[in-house]
């Protein structure tokens, strides 16, 4: 069993540092939360999550003109390989039959499959190895709470499906509430190592001591139960992690709560996207194809299904290093 006591991180290489950039801006697996079967009633935000393996997900009508325009390659086999890290609801969590991964992100990868006249292959891998993945070419896409970077376009290129936000949360009885760097001065704060979520904590820190005012503790855990298990318990103040995993534990637990909400791409705004390997055209068909369940409604139904609706995009336009910032 891993301890539950905070652990200190020994520095990490340049090489080590480029992987974290690249892999950590939004990592599920650091607000993880294991399946624990169908609800038997509504969540207190109305949704009913299924955990089951047997998902009657909402399906959407091939796109003849889309089809066309996927890559020779991608299309020959008839297969839509996708990448998913199956660690956090409503993201994506392997069902209660531990071997079926469900989640919003896999809704979403079904329905660009399905406009696009492929079948859905989905790949489980660790939060780290997707960039590795991709590039050697055993994920066509990834869809797995990817937030764009500038790290990131250098390599990789982007459509965007969802809005990225990060959330804070406390335990029901606490009376903070998170609106900038002062609000975290000398608290606890448990942030998962190398994500974009630590990137914000230090930065504000930074903001702190440059005004003469004590920065939050940082904690790091081995495991999100840890880390709730720290917070619940009052080991902790605050724990940043993403939004959609957040509202999950506010809507089905009784003692946790979100009081903040930020940005992913803090000081700036990014998005959640499908990956692609850069240019090599696949991220503008997989972008049309969002784009169409946009339009059908197919889009909106998947992300109210799992209680995201509030994260909805109006248009999903590729993004890639030609474009990045502009």
């Amino acid at each position: 069993m891993k301890s539950l006591e905070p652990r200190r991180l020994p520095a990490l290489s340049a090489a080590a540092l480029v992987l974290l950039a690249l892999a950590g801006c939004a990592d599920p697996e650091a607000a993880a939360t294991p399946g624990t079967g169908e609800s038997a009633a509504p969540a207190e935000n109305g949704i009913v999550y299924n955990l089951a393996p047997e998902q009657d997900r909402v399906r959407a009508e091939k796109d003849d003109e889309l089809a066309a325009q996927v890559p020779a390659d991608i299309a020959e086999d008839g297969k839509l390989t996708v990448g998913v890290s199956p660690f956090a609801v409503p993201l994506s969590v392997y069902a209660t039959d531990d071997k079926t991964v469900i989640g919003n992100e896999t809704d979403i990868a079904q329905l660009v499959a399905d406009k696009l006249g492929l079948e859905l292959d989905l790949q489980a891998t660790s939060w780290e190895n997707w960039p590795l993945k991709t590039q050697s070419g055993d994920f066509e896409a990834v869809f797995s709470n990817v937030g764009i970077n500038g790290d990131r376009v250098q390599l990789f290129d982007f459509a965007p499906y969802r809005a990225a936000f990060m959330a804070f949360e406390a335990r029901e009885d606490s009376e903070l509430t998170v609106d900038g760097s002062d609000d975290i001065s000398g608290k606890k704060v448990a942030v998962g190592s190398g994500t974009n979520q630590e990137k914000i904590l230090l930065a504000w820190n930074k903001e702190l001591e440059d005004a003469g005012k004590a920065p939050a503790e940082l904690q790091y855990y081995g495991n999100d139960a840890d880390t709730i298990l720290a917070l619940s318990s009052g080991r902790l103040d605050l724990n940043l992690s993403p939004y959609p995993s957040a509202t999950y534990r506010e809507n089905t637990r009784e003692d946790l709560k979100i009081v903040g909400k930020v940005n992913a791409g803090w000081p700036s705004e990014t998005l959640v996207a499908a990956t692609t390997l850069r240019d090599n055209g696949f991220a503008e068909p997989i972008a049309a194809a969002i784009n169409s369940t946009i339009e059908d409604g197919s889009y909106a139904e998947v992300l109210e299904r799992w209680g995201l609706g509030d994260e909805a995009i109006p248009e999903s336009t590729v993004v890639n290093a030609a474009n990045f910032g502009k």
